[in-house]
């Protein structure tokens, strides 16, 4: 796994994202990342701070041959600014994948690299 963490000038945390490698088998594309603890700080929402992370993570994918990305997110009320982030990006609903079982409470992504 490997993690990115983005930081104001001052050093002040504003948020983090991380790519893990899927097995082979995990998803039909392989080679494949599962997105995994992406944040951003309570007082950072808004600031596009998402948006950078989550380029920053595409960025990676494609310097490594990956070929798809993945994700799971809540499907709750909470969550919805990350679905519309997710979606704006070019993130489709997919069914849950490698381990990850159905469950009403996830919401579960997919786009090519």
């Amino acid at each position: 796994m490997t993690v990115w963490v983005a930081r104001d000038d001052d050093g002040t945390l504003l948020g983090c994202g991380a790519l893990s490698e899927l097995a082979a088998g995990a998803v039909p594309e392989h080679p494949a990342a599962e997105i995994k603890s992406m944040r951003t700080a309570e007082h950072a929402r808004g600031r596009g701070v998402g948006t950078a992370v989550l380029s920053r993570l595409l960025d990676a994918a494609r310097e490594r041959g990956l070929r798809a990305l993945y994700l799971e997110t809540g499907s709750g009320p909470y969550w919805a600014p990350a679905r519309r982030l997710y979606e704006r990006s070019g993130f489709l609903p997919c069914p849950p994948f490698a381990d990850y079982p159905v469950d009403p409470a996830s919401a579960h992504y997919r786009r090519d690299v």
